[in-house]
């Protein structure tokens, strides 16, 4: 079965998570999929917006943690930082850099990974069961490798979901302006796709470039460099983890997920 699913209406391309049965955990070949389609919407002329939505109940419960990771005694931090560094900031930062609006349509969970699929995205609906954590300090990293954190919810209450790992409800996250709408579960995708055939009214260019405005704007305040350097530092986490166990996933990765079952 396909990961990613595509199609376009009204001038809307949808792009559908599709691992249901695992939460729409991500493996590589989801995100080089999800990457391909991004890209198809970005060049199609008779696409004006684009939607990611995840199918199941589930946005999506970040990466999938059985999935990329060579045998412990093969693993560097040379091949941990070219692996993150193209599948995870450089989609990230592409998703978001390309030149037409997106929409995350957002339920359930959302936890670490799931975060740098949502987050490029330029507004957000979010059921209101929705819920968002980045839990990887538990893993004695400081959190996952697109720091969109402080910029999506402000210095002190990021430092709160990340020094406790707890989850943020749509609630809140609308309040903090990381969500654009709550609505209800049985809703979401019907408000996300009125609200994306609205956008895909404006002119085409005009759209783009008041995205333009909007993300030069953050960048001129630091955005993209900082999201470069704490990537460098998300690696230190990686460098130590290989220095103290030889691995960097399975350490804490048992207490990670009861943590996540518990919330």
């Amino acid at each position: 079965m396909d990961q990613i699913l595509y199609e376009v209406t009204d001038k809307v391309a949808v792009i559908s998570l599709n691992r249901p049965e695992v939460a729409n955990a991500q493996t590589g070949e989801l995100l080089d999929a999800l990457d391909a389609a991004w890209c198809r919407a970005a060049a199609d002329e008779d696409v004006r917006v684009i939607v990611l939505r995840g199918n199941g109940k589930h946005f999506s419960s970040g990466h999938d943690l059985k999935d990329r990771w060579p045998a412990p005694e093969e693993v560097t931090l040379e091949w941990i930082y070219n692996a993150e560094s193209r599948r995870y900031l450089e989609y990230s930062l592409r998703w978001r850099n390309i030149p037409k609006p997106s929409i995350a349509a957002v339920q359930g969970k959302c936890i670490a990974g799931g975060l740098m699929l949502c987050w490029p995205c330029d507004l957000i609906v979010a059921a209101e069961n929705a819920e968002f954590s980045d839990p990887v300090v538990r893993m004695g990293i400081g959190g996952v490798e697109y720091h969109g954190h402080t910029w999506e919810l402000g210095a002190r209450k990021a430092k709160e979901i990340l020094f406790t790992g707890r989850a943020i409800t749509a609630t809140e996250a609308e309040k903090v302006g990381m969500v654009n709408r709550v609505v209800p579960l049985a809703d979401l995708d019907t408000v996300t796709m009125d609200l994306a055939r609205d956008v895909a009214q404006m002119h085409p260019f005009a759209l783009r470039q008041a995205k333009r405005a909007v993300n030069q704007t953050l960048d001129v305040q630091g955005f993209y460099a900082a999201v470069q350097s704490v990537f460098d530092i998300h690696q230190t986490g990686h460098g130590n983890a290989l220095s103290v166990s030889g691995y960097p996933i399975l350490t804490q990765l048992e207490d990670m997920k009861k943590h996540i079952k518990a919330q």
